[in-house]
Parts: C-alpha cells; structure tokens; sequence
C-alpha cells in the first residue's frame, strides 16, 4: 500500500469518527491523495467538469429528491398506503404485506430507499405497532422494504451508474424490475410465515365493514292510508 493510500485513508477515517459530514471526508482524502501523488488538482478539476458538466443524466437525481419531498409534504404516503391496505388488508400480518407493497410502489416513484423509509416507514411503524406487532419486527421489515427503492426504477443508484459506465438508463431500469418484484414476494413470504408463527392479526374483514345501505325498518301494520 502507497503512502499516498495510506494517509487517505487514515483522514477519511478519521474525519468519519469525528463525526463530520462524510462529503467532507471524501474531499479531504481525495484531496491528501492527490497532493502526495504529485496530481495537479487545476487538471483533475477541469477533467472532471468536462466530462459531467454536459451530462444531463444526472438531473434526475435532484428531480427524484424533489418529488419524494412533495409526496411526503402532501397527501400521497397517506394514499399509497390505504392502496396497499385495501388489496391486501385481510391477509395474516396484513399490515406487514402492505408495509412491502406499499414501499414496492413508493420506490417506483422516488427511487430512494431514504425517502422511503423516511415518508412511508413512519406511517408504516406507527400503524403496526399499534396493532400489535412487536417493535422489532415492524422496524426490520420497514428497513428490509426500504431497499426495494434502489432497486426498482427510476432508481438513483442506477442514474448514477448509468451516467459514470454510460449504459442504457431504460436497460438498467428494465433489469431492476425483476429482482425488485422477487424481493418483494420473498419479504412477504416471509412475513406471512413469521405472522402464521407469532399470530399477528389480520386485516378488517370483509364482513364487519359498514353497510352503505341504510338499515331496514320493522314493518307495522297496515293503515288505510299507507301501505308496507
């Protein structure tokens, strides 16, 4: 291992127990490496700039923050998760399913698993714990669901891969949508198992919902003037 290697390490490292932002570790590493390689940094910069300025791939990526904020401002989390309710309300551990799909359709929309757990997790958690599930377990598949965001598109993680490889956005987007969907079915096999072993409730049943019908009156004897 270089010197040069060595000492950007020991900075990024410590720069991270410090607790300073990690954007400032990563700088100040590159930074150190590239000073005791002898780089000039004027070079390096210019090389950087000409490459991403005229890129504009990388767009989407504030577009996806910006969009995740809106839908957490809003109303949107609130809706995606009385739609996951509705489809999948009346399974066992039936808000641990709607935990994961709803996460599956929020991640559609943000490609972010932060924005994820941060709009839908604490809906999600709330909701879960106050119908008896333990703590644990609602916190951990809030965090296993979460991960479908970087996976199916639009993904972040994907735009960025595809602005530094220059491989096809639609491509990587087309192959994220079939492991996203089989993580997706084996969190909720899995939840369906742990729901069957620890009886976590159900759903509302379909039998208990409230009638829209008004309720039907008893029938009195006939009057001349009426009739039943």
């Amino acid at each position: 291992m270089s010197l040069a290697l060595l000492a950007a390490i020991i900075i990024f490292v410590l720069i991270f127990l410090l607790r300073m932002p990690i954007a400032l570790g990563m700088i100040s590493s590159a930074v150190a490496y590239l000073l005791l390689k002898g780089q000039d940094l004027g070079l390096v910069a210019n090389q950087i700039i000409n490459t991403y300025y005229t890129n504009y791939v990388i767009i989407a990526v504030p577009l996806f923050m910006f969009c995740a904020n809106v839908m957490n401002s809003g109303k949107v989390t609130d809706m995606i998760f009385s739609f996951s309710n509705a489809l999948c309300g009346r399974m066992r551990g039936a808000l641990g399913h709607v935990n994961i799909l709803g996460s599956l359709i929020f991640s559609g929309m943000t490609g972010s698993a932060i924005a994820d757990a941060a709009g839908l997790g604490k809906i999600e958690i709330a909701a879960m714990k106050s119908n008896g599930f333990d703590d644990e377990f609602s916190c951990a598949i809030t965090a296993a669901s979460a991960t479908l965001g970087p996976i199916f598109p639009p993904s972040i993680p994907l735009v960025i891969y595809a602005m530094l490889s220059g491989t096809s956005v639609g491509a990587l987007f087309m192959g994220g949508m079939i492991p996203a969907v089989l993580l997706t079915i084996a969190l909720m096999i899995y939840v369906a198992i742990i729901s069957k072993v620890r009886n976590y409730p159900r759903g509302p049943n379909s039998s208990s919902a409230p009638s829209s019908r008004s309720p039907s009156r008893p029938c009195h004897p006939c009057s001349p003037r009426s009739s039943c």
